[in-house]
């Protein structure tokens, strides 16, 4: 099996001690404004999870958070190593235009882009953005998209008519070197269609591992029925958060602290409006807790109450070190390589995983420091920081 590799998470949105909801038609909540994200916190949490191992960090897209590529490309020039998993969305932008800002922000950070295709399972918040296509539409629009960008990175002048994009001579001055990965996620028939012809890795949210090991089979038979040519072979992660501490009743009192957060009334109406989702995906995140507060747990070490709250990833792992450990290696075994994790707060869940739980996977054969060897990186900005 390949190596793991880890990818963290930039609160675009905010940070705080307590859960920041938003995401999926739902605000931010009232927390993300107990640390703002700005360039300065971003780049301390940017700059620790380089330090630790991280490969990249995930950058959110939506109307509750700051624009991705903006704040990547600022929050870049403050670090060395770590790759920017960027999501947007291809409906608010012009496939041509998105593969030149992918390849000159490759040209400025050395090769430092990855592409988490959006797709948008929201149709109020796509008209928002002046989008009036329907779900099913908006990913056939991702396969032309997609279709164009790659045609583009591999220096051909591109012509395509399409159902809902239509380009003539496009080409690009310079391509980008190397190309990012595109990473890609749904649980619509659609989308596995989309995933299974263009994305390089294949995202979904923290699953028990059950239903993630139907997902894979499912992709992978797609990808197998496209015949993907040599080279591009489909690659799977998975997006979770995660409270890892020394022992597990440790972990669950942190899990515990964070549910005696929530404010009913909040819970109430985040979960009305995710109801209204369109989104396949946020409808299996919903299914997992259902509304209620209690039960959480819902495979060892695999809790949904961050869905209470939050829209699309709603689970984390919730153990001591080594459970958590066990449970990414029993992830691993069912094909997952990548894993975009998070926490709250994320400058302190960053240390809180990457100081103890990347060791203990790197004993076990299953990691190793992606920047070991490298040139050192500048210090990380420092704040204040109470406690492991």
């Amino acid at each position: 099996m390949p190596p793991l590799t880890f990818h963290w998470f930039l609160p675009t949105n905010g940070d705080s001690r307590h859960v920041v909801g938003g995401g999926h038609g739902s605000p931010a909540t009232a927390s993300g404004q107990d640390r703002p994200p700005s360039v300065a916190y971003l780049s301390r949490i940017a700059g620790a999870a380089e330090d630790l191992g991280f490969t990249g960090a995930l950058t959110p897209t939506g109307a509750w958070c700051e624009d991705a590529w903006l704040t990547t490309a600022m929050v870049s020039q403050r670090t060395e190593r770590l790759k920017f998993l960027v999501a947007f969305r291809p409906g608010a932008v012009s496939p041509t235009l998105a593969a030149q800002m992918a390849s000159t922000f490759q040209r400025h950070t050395g090769g430092r882009l990855l592409l988490n295709v959006v797709t948008g399972g929201e149709s109020q918040e796509q008209r928002a953005y002046g989008d009036f296509l329907d779900k099913d539409d908006r990913y056939r629009r991702t396969g032309e998209f997609l279709q164009i960008v790659r045609g583009l990175w591999e220096g051909k002048s591109v012509d395509l008519v399409g159902e809902h994009l239509q380009v003539e001579d496009a080409r690009l001055a310079r391509v980008p070197d190397p190309v990012p990965d595109v990473y890609f996620g749904g649980s619509s028939p659609l989308a596995g269609e989309i995933a299974a012809r263009h994305a390089d890795v294949y995202l979904t949210w923290g699953e028990p591992p059950a239903a993630v090991a139907e997902k894979i089979a499912w992709v992978r038979d797609l990808a197998g029925k496209q015949g993907r040519e040599l080279g591009r072979e489909l690659r799977f992660g998975i997006r979770l958060h995660v409270i890892t501490r020394d022992t597990a009743g440790q972990a669950w009192a942190e899990a515990r602290r964070l549910l005696d957060g929530f404010d009913t009334e909040t819970v109430r109406a985040v979960q009305a409006g995710l109801a209204r989702s369109e989104s396949e995906g946020q409808r299996r995140m919903l299914a997992l807790h259902g509304g209620r507060a209690d039960d959480l747990e819902i495979h060892p070490n695999l809790w949904a109450g961050i869905g209470l709250v939050r829209g699309g990833a709603g689970t984390a792992l919730v153990g001591s070190h080594d459970e958590v450990a066990e449970r990414i290696e029993e992830y691993h075994a069912l094909g997952i390589d990548e894993f975009v994790l998070s926490g709250y707060p994320h400058l302190e869940e960053a240390y809180w995983f990457g100081e103890n739980v990347l060791p203990r996977l790197a004993s076990r054969g299953l990691w190793t420091h992606p920047f070991r060897g490298a040139p050192a990186a500048a210090p990380a900005p420092q704040v204040p920081f109470a406690g492991r």
